[in-house]
């Protein structure tokens, strides 16, 4: 039950407790009265009674002498002088009233008294439509109260979902409009909170961009000067060592430009089983890969999808390269439409990554090797620019997979 049907329930619950405390006390208060009125109606008539019957002798108002069903309490009373009325029980509950005459008899009378009558009918039946109609009244009203504060809170959790899907300029204080109460706190801490957010990552964003220009420079010159030196295990070392501090150096710029925002796809039709294979391929003598250790499937028909090569060479590369890294070959490309699987048959992908996506400089699992943790991110901000969706799983295997869908070609109708 959401939040709206709780607060609608718990008005509902306590309007109609309420309402029937409040029923309860009038119709109680109500049969009091009435048994005060019969009472002072039988004591009138007891007393006419006996005053009528100490001057003629004679009673009135069917009144008995010394009547043997008197009750004894009320009996009681009246041998210690006492003008009284008595109500027994129910069922057939009766009204006596009694007092004491001349020659030492017992005066008395009584009549029937009924619990209910045509007024207690008539007020039940109006206390039974009236606290229905409000209850039913209270229902309505606590609904739509509810139904307000649970539109604004609702706006404030989409506002979240915006934010973490990352719109940082999403307002929830726009969503839940102009108020002073807690959901208007809320959003304008949720406001707050997106707004530091969004200088820390504009920061860490300068900082990546400022760092990996600063560095590309030096980082030319220390490459071209390590080919300069002679020939030897100690060169090779460090041109090792300068080859990947570049790479690293290039990386860093890419994930610069993704930061940015001015990458776009340079979008072309393209035959996604035929380019999946010859790309495998040109991987394969670049890195210097045996034929078994990258394998490729095509699954039914070879769809046509209009995307960027260059960008889908590039995620495939880095899925690949991440496998056979930190993964074990053989690595399975499967394509099957749009859709690219790359497995390999390692320890599987962390669970952390499974669940948030990449970040950069994150290497994953010890058992899964070392890293900066860039390649994957890369390619998931190729797969962002394509417009096209790249997750993370598990294989059945056990393996780490990766998943990449591509959007559908737009036909014209």
């Amino acid at each position: 039950m959401g939040l709206r049907g709780k607060l609608g329930l718990i008005f509902l619950l306590v309007s109609a407790l309420a309402i029937l405390v409040l029923c309860v006390a009038v119709y109680t208060q109500a049969q009091s009265a009435r048994l005060d009125r019969t009472r002072s109606f039988a004591d009138e008539r007891i007393r006419v009674a006996a005053q009528s019957y100490d001057r003629s002798g004679v009673p009135v108002f069917d009144a008995k002498l010394n009547d043997p069903e008197l009750p004894p309490q009320l009996r009681s009373a009246v041998l210690e002088g006492k003008r009284a009325t008595f109500k027994t029980g129910s069922p057939n509950a009766k009204m006596w009233a009694a007092v004491g005459v001349k020659d030492g008899n017992i005066l008395s009378i009584v009549q029937d008294y009924e619990s209910t009558d045509d007024s207690m009918r008539a007020l039940q039946q109006a206390l039974l439509v009236g606290g229905l109609g409000t209850v039913g009244l209270v229902a309505l009203v606590s609904v739509i109260l509810a139904g307000g504060l649970s539109k604004r809170i609702v706006a404030v959790a989409g506002t979240a979902r915006q934010i973490a899907a990352g719109d940082l300029d999403a307002s929830a204080t726009e969503a839940v409009g102009k108020g002073k109460d807690e959901v208007s706190a809320l959003a304008a801490a949720l406001d707050t909170m997106a707004s530091s957010l969004r200088g820390q990552l504009e920061a860490e964003r300068r900082f990546t961009a400022d760092v990996a220009h600063d560095l590309r420079t030096p980082v030319t010159g220390l490459t071209t000067a390590a080919e300069l030196l002679p020939p030897g295990r100690p060169s090779e070392l460090v041109r090792d060592r300068a080859k990947v501090l570049r790479r690293l150096v290039e990386d860093l710029l890419e994930i610069a430009r993704f930061d940015s925002g001015v990458e776009q796809a340079d979008l072309e039709l393209v035959g996604l089983g035929a380019f999946v294979g010859s790309a495998v391929a040109r991987l394969r003598m670049q890195q210097a890969l045996a034929p078994d250790d990258v394998v490729v499937e095509l699954n039914g028909k070879d769809e046509t999808v209009s995307t960027d090569s260059r960008r889908i060479e590039r995620i495939l590369a880095n899925l690949i390269v991440n496998g056979l890294r930190h993964g074990r070959p053989p690595i399975e490309v499967t394509v099957n439409g749009r859709v690219v699987e790359v497995v390999d048959h390692g320890n599987g992908y962390p669970e952390e990554l499974i669940a948030e996506g990449p970040r950069r400089f994150r290497s994953g699992m010890a058992e899964r090797g070392v890293g900066h943790g860039l390649g994957l991110t890369i390619a998931a901000g190729h797969a962002k620019v394509l417009g096209a969706e790249l997750t993370f799983g598990t294989a059945p295997s056990g393996g780490a997979m990766a998943r990449l869908v591509l959007p559908a070609l737009e036909t014209e109708l």
